[in-house]
């Protein structure tokens, strides 16, 4: 239990008398805090054992600021090489870089988050935004399970309304005409990106063995990270994945070999040099087609997984297994990516009443109606 003691002390080179709260955290360490008067100090010795007892202890004396605790957090996280460098530039420049990291952690209050937020908007895309209030929200949270504060101020953050321009996919003539204006080596990587719905850093680590001809599938098994361009695991678990071969993608690769042959690894698309092509040299030769080829200014490789998943859509497949295709976690990011794309949504809306009710009279109808 708390045990207060008075003392004698000195203020302005006036004695005073003040309490020595003492007491020991949930850990078993010995705490002190000191008071003026006897009310604050039996107030605080109630509170910290009601604390302690309800799991709600905060350590009052701790001084870490929100920068220090967002840095030890980032540095605890099982994150992927790519995935701690883009979280560690997010935390120095939108929170150390802001009068928020600044600030102790346990002082900030929900009007102080609010405020970073609307500065952030300045700066920041409606989404990037989100995802940087999502990181704050999950740095907080990680402090209330360490008892660095009571309840997190991340809460009922105001955001700009994300009304992002709706996907519209490239159509295969437009595809066509890219493949057609890239040089004769990358031809197929378009063709393939556009086929097989990779993303950019799945097609460039694509090998020969992750093309199975035979049973028409190709195996997502890598990627090529961003700065070392080295193969690493996939995005995430759900990334390694089987994708079904099309013809038309298997024709393509069969002479893509035959007149390229892969690197010594396995590489299917490799340089003149018998490298794999980096990101940024790929990127420049694609922005240089999709010019030539009187693409929509703009136009990225990206665009090419979006005409793959509307090439599903429009064939009836499923959300979930387009999602599958994609490597994406769950069906929700199609739905909201994609979910104008559905074709005949209301056509098959009055179908699929008309054929629930397809077994009722049109008299027993007509009584309904009276």
């Amino acid at each position: 239990m708390a045990s207060i003691e008075p003392r004698q002390s000195r203020r302005n080179g006036k004695p005073v008398k003040v309490y020595d709260v003492r007491f020991r955290d949930p850990d078993g360490r010995q705490r002190k805090r000191t008071f003026g008067k006897k009310g604050e100090a039996d107030r605080f010795a109630s509170t910290v054992e009601a604390d302690k007892l309800r799991g709600q202890y905060v350590d009052h004396s701790d001084r870490t600021t929100v920068a220090e605790y967002a840095r030890t957090w980032a540095a605890a996280r099982p994150h992927r090489a790519s995935t701690a460098e883009r979280v560690s530039s997010q935390i120095e420049v939108h929170i150390a870089g802001t009068r928020l990291g600044g600030r102790r952690l346990a002082d900030v209050r929900p009007s102080e988050v609010q405020a970073w937020a609307t500065d952030r908007a300045r700066v920041l895309a409606p989404s990037t935004l989100r995802a940087q209030v999502r990181l704050l929200r999950s740095i907080y949270s990680s402090a209330v399970l360490d008892r660095l504060v009571a309840s997190s101020p991340v809460v009922r953050v105001q955001l700009p309304s994300d009304d992002r321009d709706r996907v519209v996919p490239l159509t295969v003539e437009q595809v066509q005409a890219l493949t057609d204006a890239m040089p004769a080596r990358t031809r197929t990587m378009v063709l393939t990106q556009a086929g097989l719905g990779l993303r950019i850093g799945e097609l460039l680590a694509l090998r020969v063995q992750d093309v199975d001809f035979l049973r028409r599938t190709a195996r997502v098994e890598f990627q090529i990270a961003p700065r070392t361009k080295e193969r690493t695991e996939p995005k995430t678990p759900r990334s390694r994945r089987t994708v079904p071969l099309p013809q038309v993608v298997a024709d393509a690769l069969a002479k893509h070999i035959a007149t390229y042959p892969p690197g010594a690894d396995g590489s299917l698309f490799t340089t003149g040099i018998g490298t794999v092509y980096g990101r940024e040299h790929y990127g420049a030769t694609f922005t240089a087609a999709v010019k030539r080829a009187g693409l929509p200014a703009g136009t990225t490789s990206h665009d090419l997984r979006h005409h793959y998943a509307s090439v599903l859509l429009a064939a009836g497949e499923s959300v979930v297994a387009v999602a599958e295709r994609l490597g994406h976690e769950n069906a929700t990011l199609v739905l909201k990516t994609y979910g104008h794309l559905m074709p005949d949504s209301e056509d098959r809306t009055r179908r699929a009443v008309d054929e629930a009710w397809c077994a009722i009279t049109v008299p027993s109808l007509q009584s309904v109606a009276r």
